[in-house]
C-alpha cells in the first residue's frame, strides 16, 4: 500500500507530511522513554522493526501507483503501543523508499500516515477491545494484525481517491473503484498477516516470556500459553 514516488499531487503530498509530523515527533519521545525505562527492550524493538520491514517489502501488484502487501505493524503496536510504531514504521518506509524504490520520498508523509499511524492505532484498539472483552492473547493479536492491515488499506484507498476522483462519480466512485481492486489481494493478505503474527507472539511467549510480562502482554505465568 506504499504510494509510489510522485504519484500524489504536490499539495496533497505536503499536507500528509504536515498531518503525520506531530505523531512522529510524539512517537520519537515515546521511543526514547521506552528505551530509558527498559533498556532490555532494544532487542524486541529491533525485532518489531525488522518484522515490519520484511513483511511490508513483500508487495503484490495492485492499484497503479501502489501495491498490496502485509504491513507488519500490528506486532509492534501490541508490544510497544502505537506512538513507538509511528517512528519504527516511518524508518522502515524511509529505508524502503531509498533502498528498494518501494514507495517514495514525496509520498512518505502519506505512507507514514496510513501504515505507521492509522494502522497501529487501529491494531492496538482492536487488541485492547478483544482483551477487555475476555478474549485470549491469540485472538486479540489476530484481530490487531488483521484489522490494522485493513485500516491501512482503507486509508490508502481514501488517499488515492482524493488524489484521483472518478470523472463521472467523483470521490465516491473512486473510493469504490480503488477499494474493490485492493480488496481482492488485501483481505487474504490481512488474514494471513493475522495468523503469522499470532505464531510470532507464540514463539516470543516461549523464548521471551519475561519480556512479554514486562511489557504487559503476559501479566501472569498462566498466560504464557497463547
Amino acid at each position: 500500500m506504499h504510494i509510489a514516488e510522485g504519484y500524489l499531487p504536490p499539495e496533497q503530498a505536503a499536507a500528509w507530511f504536515v498531518v503525520s509530523a506531530p505523531f512522529v515527533i510524539h512517537g520519537s519521545r515515546a521511543l526514547v522513554r521506552q528505551v530509558r525505562r527498559d533498556p532490555d527492550s532494544k532487542l524486541l524493538l529491533g525485532a518489531a522493526g525488522a518484522f515490519t520491514f520484511a513483511l511490508s517489502a513483500l508487495k503484490i501488484p495492485s492499484v497503479t501507483g501502489s501495491s498490496s502487501h502485509p504491513t507488519g505493524t500490528g506486532l509492534g503496536a501490541v508490544l510497544f503501543r502505537p506512538p513507538v510504531m509511528s517512528v519504527l514504521g516511518g524508518i522502515v518506509l524511509l529505508f524502503q523508499a531509498l533502498l528498494l524504490a518501494h514507495g517514495g520520498l514525496s509520498t512518505l508523509g502519506a505512507n507514514v500516515f496510513s501504515m505507521a499511524i492509522v494502522g497501529p492505532w487501529v491494531a492496538y484498539g482492536s487488541y485492547t477491545l478483544v482483551r477487555r472483552g475476555g478474549g485470549g492473547l491469540g485472538p486479540a493479536v489476530f484481530a490487531a494484525a488483521t484489522l490494522g492491515n485493513l485500516a491501512t488499506y482503507c486509508v490508502t484507498v481514501a488517499q488515492l481517491a482524493l488524489a484521483f476522483p472518478d470523472p463521472v462519480s467523483g470521490l465516491v466512485g473512486a473510493l469504490a473503484k480503488f477499494g474493490g481492486i485492493f480488496a481482492v489481494t488485501q483481505i487474504p493478505l490481512a488474514i494471513s498477516e493475522g495468523l503469522l503474527t499470532v505464531l510470532v507472539i507464540r514463539l516470543l511467549s516461549r523464548i521471551s516470556g519475561d519480556d512479554l510480562r514486562r511489557l504487559g502482554l503476559l501479566p501472569s505465568a498462566a498466560e504464557v500459553r497463547v
